[in-house]
């Protein structure tokens, strides 16, 4: 039986994060924005970053391996997917989590078995009671989390465009908006339809100027407030992605109260998140993005499908169903 095993897996998932760090290396180094500019021999390389010779080749190569660039006669280039999403001037840049993962998440990580045995969040701000409200209190801090919100949420923005009957609705609001990502990207693919995105005030300039840029000032607009304390928007349809995973069960059912008391009737809400799947085997993202939470605020899990259908019926509303976006997640949509 022992010959037909081997360690490789192990050793492979318990080494994942030499994988992980070489990556997060190489965004954080701007390394995918210089080879935007053009093909680059290592020592061409190695100077416009500031690397030491002595492991700088090894970096690079590791990185052709890891699939993250090409080499052909000497010469390092992107991979087509580094280039579009890891190159800093692109619109299609999604590395903002990255950047936040390296910053934060990756020490915090660090402290993952001491989160699992006390129940208690791990990052820099686990001392703080209000963790969004500490979040939020600092301007940079409070960009780089927006951003990096963005980037996670294109992809699946994206897909909410298209996959929502939007045709039957003429206006929503995204709550827990960010920088306005998903707000955006549904009002390009969709001209009649108005609305905006509330969040904390201290979002509003950042969401405006976001929003500005895409060119909608004149079908979107912020609606500033504190979701636990303020009414939602009144309007057609409400979203609510990657926000209930930040709170414990109880807040999770207020925010879905108050998204039922919000619409009107036939009106709908969109649930998205890497759902875990309702057996719990298979997204492991998603799992591992309930650990995240546990590490990462007070309160706060993931959940599956099942689940949130579940709390969204209790809340009132009578149709509920899920729909797979891409990758790990998937939105959960309620009618009232």
């Amino acid at each position: 039986m022992t010959s037909e095993l081997s360690p490789e897996k192990i050793l492979g998932l318990g080494l994942g994060f030499w994988n992980s760090k070489a990556l997060l290396s190489a965004v954080e180094l701007g390394l995918f924005t210089v080879l935007a500019g053009g093909p680059a021999d290592a020592q061409t390389l190695r100077a416009r970053l500031g690397l030491h010779e002595r492991s700088a080749l090894d970096f690079f190569d590791a990185l052709v391996a890891l699939g993250m660039l090409e080499r052909d006669n000497g010469l390092y280039r992107n991979t087509a997917e580094a280039d579009l999403f890891l190159d800093r001037a692109k619109p299609s840049y999604v590395g903002q989590i990255l950047e936040m993962s390296n910053l934060r998440l990756f020490a915090s990580w660090n402290r993952l078995t001491e989160a699992l045995r006390t129940g208690k969040a791990q990052s820099e701000s686990a001392g703080d009671k209000d963790f969004f409200g500490a979040l939020y209190a600092d301007p940079d801090r409070l960009r780089s989390f927006l951003t990096a919100m963005s980037g996670i949420s294109a992809g699946p923005a994206q897909a909410i465009a298209a996959k929502f009957p939007w045709k039957d609705y003429k206006s929503f609001a995204d709550v827990g908006v960010a920088q306005g990502m998903v707000p955006a990207t549904v009002a390009r693919a969709h001209p009649h339809l108005t609305g905006g995105g509330f969040d904390l005030p201290q979002v509003k300039s950042i969401f405006e100027d976001f929003i500005a840029q895409n060119g909608l000032s004149d079908r979107l607009r912020f609606y500033p407030g504190d979701f636990f304390a303020d009414d939602l928007p009144k309007v057609d349809v409400i979203v609510m992605g990657h926000i209930l995973h930040d709170w414990n069960l109880e807040q999770k059912r207020i925010l879905l109260a108050k998204a039922y008391d919000a619409l009107p009737k036939g009106g709908a809400l969109i649930v998205y998140e890497a759902l875990i799947d309702d057996e719990r085997k298979t997204n492991a993202f998603g799992l591992l993005m309930s650990l995240n939470m546990l590490i990462e605020t007070p309160g706060g899990f993931d959940y599956t499908g099942a689940d949130c259908q579940g709390w969204m019926r209790e809340a009132g509303f009578s149709q509920t169903r899920v729909e797979h976006l891409l990758g790990p997640d998937s939105m959960v949509i309620a009618v009232k």
